[in-house]
């Protein structure tokens, strides 16, 4: 059955949320929508001055926008510091999620030493391991398979088929989506005699509280210390963090970024799609990494860096790389020697 259309007058988002309203407060806003494909009784936002040329022709009930672009707002409007996070706000008003009874279900196994809260929520064909804990409000959905000493905090979701390997620690409020692997052997090898030796992985992996994990991004558990995702870091689908890495609190990072082994990255740092960070260096706080880049030694001061080439023309990309052939000659040249 579907979910009963809410409706909030403009006038009431704006005292609930902090926002100056402009326009008629009782408009009524059922959903969000775009600015281009909003329709009525939708909130929509301008934060990225590239879509500003679809404001004129709106069709949504009101916009969520900043203060230089209120004047030109054909609808009532919401005038924000930051449109972006305001709509974010407003729009969870409108998301509905399925509820999950308090209970284990008759097809889920539960170890005899686990510990599950009473209000948790145990799905089908889930497993919980010797020694683990599920606390209060949890929901272990689906298929989810936690292993053994893995404890899961108050108000976690995850959401399907997610593996909590071996001693996995989530605090509060963790949500993590399906297919994700936490705490899965670390890629640890020594070479003797011509042959690869597996060092164990003895460490967990701990994750705090309000993080956000990626469907099928996988989190290596430490060789001997614990891999460690400080509070409300945000990761993509399909991210890979190796074994040791410690991520601060309150960095993203979008997906495909690979994270090799005992990496340090710092707080608020935002990390682009398909990134590469290289092992064992140390990322200061507040750097942003573009996509596509390859990190292969530390930074120590904030800022934006780049490494990835921006696409272009394939005929000139093609005359380009060849004069990349040329470069060390072409050096050579200009300092006065042609021979090593």
């Amino acid at each position: 059955m579907p979910a009963r259309e809410q409706a909030h007058a403009l006038s009431d988002l704006a005292a609930r949320f902090g926002l100056e309203l402009r326009g008629d407060g009782t408009t009524a806003i059922t959903g969000v929508g775009t600015l281009g494909g909003a329709g009525p009784g939708q909130l929509s936002f301008l934060a990225n001055p590239k879509y500003r040329r679809e404001l004129a022709d709106t069709a949504a009930a009101a916009v969520v926008l900043a203060e230089a672009d209120a004047a030109h707002c054909p609808v009532p409007c919401l005038v924000a510091r930051d449109p972006y996070s305001a709509f974010a706000r407003i729009a969870a008003l409108f998301e509905t999620r399925p509820e999950a009874p308090a209970g284990i279900h008759a097809s889920a196994v539960v170890a005899a030493d686990a510990d599950v809260a009473a209000d948790a929520h145990v799905g089908p064909h889930a497993s919980i391991g010797a020694r683990s804990r599920i606390g209060a409000g949890a929901v272990i959905g689906p298929g989810c398979v936690i292993g053994e000493d893995c404890e899961v905090g108050p108000g976690c979701v995850l959401v399907a088929r997610v593996t909590l390997v071996a001693r996995v620690r989530l605090g509060a409020r963790v949500r993590i989506h399906p297919g994700a692997v936490l705490g899965a052997d670390g890629f640890g090898l020594a070479m003797q005699e011509g042959r690869w030796i597996k060092v164990p992985q003895l460490g967990g992996v701990v994750v705090g509280d309000d993080c956000e994990i990626g469907a099928n991004t996988t989190i290596d558990r430490g060789a001997i210390e614990d891999t460690v995702l400080e509070e409300d870091v945000r990761l993509d689908n399909q991210v890979q963090v190796g074994h040791n890495v410690r991520i601060g609190a309150h960095t993203a990072m979008a997906g495909c970024v690979a994270v090799a082994g005992s990496a340090r990255i710092g707080r608020y740092c935002l990390i682009g799609g398909a990134a590469g960070i290289a092992g064992h260096l140390e990322i200061c706080d507040r750097v942003t990494i573009t996509a596509m880049s390859f990190v292969t030694a530390s930074i120590d001061t904030p800022g934006e860096y780049s490494s990835g080439m921006p696409v272009q023309d394939a005929r000139v990309w093609r005359r380009n790389a060849a004069r990349f052939r040329q470069l060390d000659l072409l050096a050579r040249k200009i300092g006065g020697r042609t021979k090593d």
